[in-house]
């Protein structure tokens, strides 16, 4: 009992630790070689942080318990809202959040992935395979919108930010090379990530059959647990453009990193669960 406890804890942490100090920096840097702006950075870090959430739904799943993959992901993007929130007013950023129009839309869209598992829950409506079209449709119609939004807004209406994303190139010496080296690196952290996702899967098993705790409040603790990466980016995206005099960039990162995970976590990683759940069942 105590063995699977502290195995369950190493591994979470694990996840956690690589996914931050790893993973996330490996990601930056190809961004940074590849000339990206900071909202398809901001994107990146998100599809990043929510490796965590891919793993533990996957082989939460993948065990059977179907039930701590739904609240380990509604509690994820109800955390992650709350941090970015804390994040936002820590960084001293408010005045950004409120005066950016395409910044207000993207909150609008988080609070949906959060209000959307809720409503589901509160009419009964099981998370199964019938529900992964509408899940599908509704991860294109977010990316629609957020697309649309922001070419609406950020690149129309707010002009002086649009300029400092296109000077926000940074050529990398060397460029190919970094982009092959660090491309190897992810490589081997995804297989650790695998592995170790793997390990957490049975100790999250044995541990649900040893205390008979509900998978529901598993699911919570996970969520508490996947969402360290995010938090981290989001207080170091908005510390890393303040160095450079950069407040909305850091803001603009943030909040797509926000929007990203979320809709990843809810649609895309999600549906995942859900297929293996089917597939195994």
């Amino acid at each position: 009992m105590i063995i699977e406890t502290i195995k369950f804890i190493v591994y979470s942490l694990l996840i956690v630790i690589i996914a931050k100090y790893v993973l996330v920096k490996i990601l930056r840097k190809l961004a940074e070689a590849l000339n990206l702006s900071a909202k398809t950075i901001g994107n990146i870090a998100g599809m990043a942080t929510s490796v965590p959430e891919l793993l533990t739904v996957s082989f939460s799943a993948f065990s059977g318990l179907i039930g701590a993959s739904v609240y380990n992901i509604l509690s994820s993007n109800v955390i992650n809202f709350i941090q970015y929130i804390i994040s936002i007013y820590t960084s001293k950023n408010q005045r950004i959040l409120i005066e950016n129009k395409a910044i207000k839309i993207d909150l609008i869209l988080v609070i949906f992935t959060i209000l959307i598992p809720i409503a589901m829950m509160i009419v009964n409506i099981e998370f199964n395979i019938n529900i992964v079209p509408m899940f599908i449709l509704l991860f294109l119609l977010y990316y629609y919108i957020n697309e649309k939004v922001h070419e609406l807004y950020l690149k129309k209406h707010d002009s002086k930010i649009s300029k400092k994303i296109e000077e926000e190139q940074k050529w990398v010496r060397g460029k190919t090379k970094v982009v092959v080296k660090y491309s190897t690196y992810l490589l081997f952290t995804s297989v650790a990530l695998y592995l170790i996702g793997d390990r957490l899967s049975v100790s999250l098993e044995n541990l649900a059959k040893i205390f008979t705790i509900s998978e529901y409040i598993l699911g919570i603790a996970l969520g508490f647990i996947t969402s360290i990466p995010e938090l981290i980016t989001f207080f170091e995206s908005q510390k890393y453009h303040k160095k450079e005099r950069n407040n909305d960039m850091g803001v603009i990162e943030a909040t797509n990193n926000l929007l990203t995970s979320n809709i990843l976590n809810l649609f895309v990683i999600q549906t995942i669960g859900i297929v293996i759940y089917w597939l195994i069942m």
